[in-house]
């Protein structure tokens, strides 16, 4: 198998990071059926498994605050061996897709060994999937931490407001300034009107970054989360799934 494509989408809450991600990835499932697909929800806030209507009963959180009381790892088992068992219990595997979700460690004291051990079997486990799609934090910690790195496209979200675009200009300098390695980076807008593209048209010319794409408001989205039912379940022909249909069409994935 040739190296992966790996996508991840960043952006403060309420700016419909998570609402893409799941349309995204309801796009691949129904487009691509021949490819292997792994989701990665790298949000301390983790709902990408509800938008997808999975259940999620691990996370590698608890695994990183584990791995750090030598009682909780079994006897004759090394910290390596014990990681590689948790990262394969954590992820949920499923006829379409499989997920992971990274969780929000929680204990004291300092993670950088369990996250050197956890960023190694991550990119074991990358090499079996055609797309990796991560659902990241506006704070990118795990991008960060090179926890998940070398992305091919980096897709930051905005809600249609001056300051969202702003805000998701500030994430663009924060890629900028870690120095993390991504070959495109792209500026996507939720909720959007007929014209905001060209009101804030400005605004997104001095955060440098590329506009996408943007998803109009969908009163069948807003009806779907207040229902609590998996976004996976929108009709095709709802407008924020034809939006991302166009947009993941743009995309080399």
């Amino acid at each position: 198998m040739g190296k992966e494509k790996l996508v991840a989408v960043a952006g403060k809450g309420g700016t419909g990071k998570t609402t893409f991600t799941a349309l995204m990835l309801r796009y691949l499932v129904e487009n691509f059926k021949d490819k292997d697909i792994l989701a990665v929800d790298a949000d301390p806030n983790a709902n990408l498994n509800e938008a997808m209507g999975v259940e999620v009963k691990e996370t590698i959180s608890m695994a990183l605050d584990d791995i750090k009381d030598f009682r909780k790892v079994p006897q004759g088992m090394t910290k390596d061996m014990f990681m590689e068992m948790r990262v394969n219990q954590a992820l949920v595997e499923t006829e379409q897709i499989d997920l992971l979700v990274m969780g929000n460690p929680h204990g004291p004291g300092c993670y950088c060994y369990p996250n050197d051990l956890l960023k190694k079997f991550l990119e074991k486990l990358r090499v079996n999937y055609d797309v990796v799609a991560v659902d990241n934090e506006a704070g990118l910690e795990h991008l960060s931490r090179r926890i998940i790195d070398d992305l091919d496209v980096l897709i930051i979200t905005s809600d249609a407001t001056a300051r969202g675009v702003r805000s998701a200009g500030r994430v663009y300098e924060i890629v900028r300034t870690l120095g993390i390695k991504v070959n495109k980076v792209y500026l996507l807008i939720s909720r959007a009107g007929e014209d905001t593209a060209r009101v804030l048209a400005g605004e997104i010319e001095k955060t440098g970054l590329e506009l996408l794409g943007a998803i109009p408001q969908d009163d069948l989205v807003v009806e779907f989360d207040l229902q609590g039912r998996p976004l996976f379940q929108l009709p095709a022909d709802a407008p924020a799934m034809q939006a991302v249909s166009g947009i993941m069409r743009r995309l080399d994935i």
